[in-house]
C-alpha cells in the first residue's frame, strides 16, 4: 500500500508542488491580515482608554477604596470618557 501512494505522489509531484505552494501562501496571507486586524483594533482601544481623563479631576482621588468622590462607579471606566462633573486640577 505505502508503496502506491509512493507512486501516486511521485506521478502528481508537478501538480501538487504549485498546490501546496499556494496553500502554504494562503496560510501566511491569514496570519498577517490577523495580525494586522489585532494590531489596528488593539491601536483604537488603546487610543479609547486615554481619553479617560479621572486622573486630572479634581474628585479623583487615587485611593483604591474610594477612586472618585462623586462617581466611584463610573471612576477609571470607558463610562467616564464624557463625565459631566469632571473638574481639572489646577497646578
Amino acid at each position: 500500500m505505502l508503496t502506491a501512494i509512493q507512486l501516486w505522489l511521485w506521478q502528481h509531484q508537478a501538480a501538487l508542488v504549485p498546490l501546496f505552494a499556494a496553500i502554504a501562501w494562503g496560510l501566511v496571507a491569514i496570519v498577517v491580515r490577523s495580525t494586522w486586524a489585532i494590531a489596528r483594533d488593539g491601536t483604537a482601544q488603546v487610543k479609547r482608554l486615554h481619553q479617560i481623563p479621572c486622573a486630572g479631576c479634581v474628585y479623583f482621588s487615587e485611593d483604591y477604596a474610594l477612586k472618585c468622590a462623586v462617581r466611584p462607579s463610573d471612576a477609571l471606566s470607558e463610562a467616564a470618557i464624557n463625565c459631566p462633573d469632571f473638574r481639572p486640577r489646577s497646578s
